[in-house]
């Protein structure tokens, strides 16, 4: 595999809502490869995200589908940890989730569908305590797009009617999440779920489906 098509790439975090597949869109019209990786909360809820997200990953012309389920986990780290920290926690579990996969597949970045100040997790505090979970490099490029932005390019690229309704993610979030946090702390709170043990659990469930 040559270097530059390695550079080119990339595992796309794909939810099943409406940011995500146009972050991938967008990385698609820079000519990025793009393999979706859906993190799905089974069995703490059905398969519905994961259907959409299929559907989204083949409309936005993802090379490959591939599903982890992490329910059983996500609820070991609302049981355990700080829960104001719980989507901090979550995304860090997923950016290393993503990493595996991207070494596995030869990726060389990750791709998430974040913007600044969407949600609590998504203040510059918590964007960056949660990067240093990966040694990768994480593109964002909805970043400094509003939600309305990026409802009008889900239009856009059809991908709004598929995406839109609630999503799961604040499943078992808590109601007030943290909106600043500091990587000791957080790596403590991580200590007490010992993460790299639940990733072993994680990645025996692997489907991957060519698309």
């Amino acid at each position: 595999m040559g270097t530059n098509h390695m550079a080119k790439r990339s595992v796309l975090l794909i939810s099943g809502g409406i940011d995500s597949p146009v972050a991938g869109a967008m990385m698609k019209r820079l000519e990025y490869e793009l393999i979706a990786l859906h993190l799905s909360q089974e069995p703490l809820t059905d398969d519905a995200a994961e259907r959409k997200s299929i559907e989204l990953a083949k409309k936005i012309g993802c090379v490959k589908f591939i599903t982890l389920k992490y329910g059983h986990q996500l609820a070991e780290i609302s049981k355990n940890c700080n829960h104001r920290l719980f989507f901090i926690l979550q995304k860090r579990l997923m950016l290393r989730l993503a990493e595996r996969i991207a070494r596995d597949e030869g990726a060389s970045a990750i791709i998430t569908g974040e913007s600044l100040g969407q949600v609590g997790s998504q203040t510059l505090s918590n964007l960056a305590t949660i990067s240093t979970a990966t040694t990768l490099p994480i593109l964002r490029p909805l970043l400094c797009l509003n939600k309305q932005e990026i409802i009008a390019r889900a239009r856009e690229l059809d991908t709004y009617n598929t995406s839109k309704g609630p999503e799961i993610c604040n499943l078992l979030g808590p109601k007030h999440p943290a909106t600043t946090s500091r990587l000791a702390f957080v790596e403590a709170e991580e200590a007490k779920i010992a993460v790299d043990n639940l990733i072993t659990h994680i990645i025996p469930t692997m489907i991957d489906r060519p698309l």
